[in-house]
């Protein structure tokens, strides 16, 4: 069985998902957040970032949308460099931020329309995808109501949906089910996963490290902007003798309090 990053027929090894090198970024009239940073994730994996609060999670996968800009280095995505004058590589990701990018005013369906034109999918496509989704994440029933009458947990469904109504090769998941109960979280990892068997790469951060541990293959811990530690999560809490992720992030990160999350 072939590994995550390989071709799978003993060829030569797939592009990176997601490779930054040397990239440095800070908050105007501030220290650098992150400087001279590195990082890989390979094509088909399921991976994590966990950290702090203020530990830079947040900013990072901002950084890897585009939504900001570095101060020097590079981040590509599949091998293409993400800039602004290079439009390519938006068109192979998806994201699911923690608030919600929906219009309140529009129904599931609408949304979806319009995102789905956004990203440049024709009518037939659109309806297709939109048919498929909503059934998928259980809003068929509500297809034609307003969000803005829908509870937490549906609107975050509808937020996933959005996030993949055009088949992206690369998600990037902020939280996607802060409060939401247990029946729509299960739904949700559920669906990432069945995402994921079929060759979509995720990359998640999330507050709720129990869920993590069920979802993500590998994980980086980061802590002031620095990856403290990165590997296959197995091996990380083998090679630190803890039994869960909460263990293992309070060994490498302390239990001091963390106001801020940038």
């Amino acid at each position: 069985m072939s590994q995550p990053g390989e071709s799978g027929d003993g060829a030569r090894p797939l592009a990176p998902a997601i490779r930054i090198d040397d990239l440095s970024f800070g908050y105007p009239g501030q220290p650098l957040l992150f400087d001279r940073f590195n990082l890989e994730i390979a094509a088909g994996n399921r991976f994590g970032l966990f950290g702090p609060n203020g530990a830079g999670k947040t900013t990072l996968m901002h950084l890897m949308t585009g939504l900001l800009k570095a101060s020097a280095g590079s981040i590509r995505l599949f091998g293409e460099v993400l800039n602004q004058h290079n439009r390519r590589p938006f068109a192979h990701f998806g994201f699911v931020p923690q608030d919600f990018s929906f219009y309140q005013d529009l129904s599931p369906a609408e949304n979806l329309a319009f995102f789905g034109a956004w990203y440049g999918l024709r009518p037939f496509t659109i309806r297709k995808r939109t048919s498929e989704l909503l059934h998928i994440l259980g809003l068929s029933a509500v297809r034609n109501k307003k969000v803005a009458h829908f509870s937490g947990g549906m609107k975050r469904r509808v937020n996933l949906a959005i996030g993949v109504i055009h088949r992206p090769r690369l998600l990037f998941l902020d939280e996607p089910t802060v409060g939401v109960d247990v029946q729509t979280r299960h739904a949700i990892i559920d669906y990432l996963k069945r995402l994921n068997a079929e060759g979509t790469t995720l990359v998640y951060t999330s507050h709720q490290l129990a869920e993590a541990e069920s979802l993500c293959q590998h994980v980086a811990l980061i802590d002031q902007g620095h990856i403290v530690a990165i590997d296959a999560l197995d091996n990380l809490l083998e090679a630190h003798r803890t039994d869960g992720l909460e263990g293992l992030f309070l060994q490498l990160t302390g239990k001091a309090y963390r106001d801020i999350d940038v």
